[in-house]
């Protein structure tokens, strides 16, 4: 089994879990503003026997999609009710869910290994994600009515599965057929972003990068069919210089989301039903592809903005927001661990503040996703040391 050593040293900061040490930003020292107090009941979700939790979407109806894991294997896995569900695998080892997921109607998506051996033994994108490194295929996954089926590639090996809205759309990256001579070894097949209709088939559509660029990934779509991700070069299939540029699709064209200066790392994590987008992006003095980045949100009519850390943090991610508003993602110091944060109208909170999570003992690392109803759900360390799912439910 190869194993995942190159991960130990790749920033991997897609979404921020277990399997997925995010490493975070620099920035000049700034006073943050405190976010209208409101108070939260924290929950934490069981998990399996000897694994550990995280939390990476939750829908209008509280489902939570994430990943549990061990040393060894990773699974998709659905609470429902605090209950977890182990989601299979397309034949291999290890799944995923890892992206916000904004499906009301019993629809999750993510990544999972197949039994085949991939022929380029590549790294592609699934391979930062998962324990450990098995030289397996992977591709983008639907789960629907209890059953886990695969998304076609256009052509190549892997795909990536990160977003599914009401209408079934799912959006995520797939390999092409084709070398691409912007690709970092052992990453050798060039991808695009793609869409999958599954109201037809699963049928795939190529998204395009921007003018100039050789690839591109699409990370979220919302209610209206608009899709945020990344367009640059191959890379290494994951970050980095594959996201030179933030984009959002509508009718399948590209328009560039302007970030703030850095020329790696700029990636839209998430997009409300209203057009706002989160993610992170890379500080406009940062060299090359060193990973830099900062917190933002953008619309249309604002354009983009930074988000503030936490008073003494020099390093944030937005990961996930809702359609009120609300922005949740992780706040840190380098060499320290993260602060599962939220933002609204731009001033910051710390969810581990007692006057926000009162009589709540653990600590919360990461805060992935919001829903309507402003559920949050991430990962936590508990008060035992275990890495766990946890939901934080507004108090009434």
């Amino acid at each position: 089994m190869r194993q995942n050593k190159l991960a130990a040293r790749l920033p991997r900061a897609f979404m921020a879990t277990a399997l997925i040490a995010c490493v975070a930003f620099f920035t000049a020292p700034a006073i943050a503003k405190p976010a209208q107090v409101l108070s939260y009941r924290v929950i934490e979700l069981e998990s399996p026997p000897g694994t550990s939790g995280a939390g990476s979407s939750i829908n209008d109806l509280g489902w939570v999609g994430g990943v549990t894991a061990d040393n060894a294997t990773a699974r998709a896995t659905l609470w429902r009710g605090g209950q977890a569900t182990d989601l299979g695998t397309l034949g291999g080892p290890n799944s995923a869910v890892l992206w916000p997921v904004k499906n009301d109607r019993g629809v999750l998506v993510g990544i999972a290994e197949t039994a085949d051996d991939d022929p380029n033994d590549e790294l592609w994108s699934c391979f930062y994600f998962f324990p450990a490194g098995t030289g397996r295929a992977c591709r983008g996954f639907v789960w629907q009515g209890n059953r886990m089926r695969a998304l076609e590639t256009f052509g190549g090996t892997h795909g990536f599965a990160a977003g599914v809205n009401n209408d079934g759309l799912v959006v995520g990256w797939a390999e092409l057929p084709t070398r691409d001579t912007s690709c970092n070894a052992p990453q050798v097949l060039g991808f695009r972003a793609a869409a999958w209709d599954t109201r037809r088939g699963d049928k795939i559509q190529d998204l395009p990068p921007l003018a100039g660029d050789s690839a591109s990934a699409a990370t979220a779509v919302n209610q209206q069919g608009d899709i945020v991700g990344i367009s640059g070069d191959c890379g290494d299939a994951v970050g980095g210089y594959s996201a030179r540029h933030m984009v959002i699709w509508r009718d399948g064209q590209p328009t560039p989301i302007p970030n703030l200066g850095g020329e790696a790392w700029n990636t839209p994590m998430a997009i409300s039903n209203v057009g706002t987008v989160v993610g992170f992006a890379n500080a406009a003095d940062t060299p090359g592809a060193t990973f830099n980045e900062r917190a933002f949100v953008w619309t249309s009519s604002g354009g983009t903005t930074e988000l503030e850390p936490l008073p003494g943090h020099t390093r944030a991610q937005a990961l996930g927001v809702n359609d009120n508003g609300v922005v949740v993602g992780l706040s840190k110091v380098t060499g320290q661990r993260t602060h599962a944060v939220v933002w609204r109208n731009g001033r910051i909170a710390d969810l581990n503040s007692d006057v926000l999570s009162p009589g709540y003992n653990g600590h919360l690392l990461y805060a992935n996703d919001v829903n309507p109803a402003g559920v949050i759900t991430g990962q936590a360390i508990s008060i035992s040391g275990q890495t766990v799912t946890f939901i934080a439910t507004p108090a009434r």
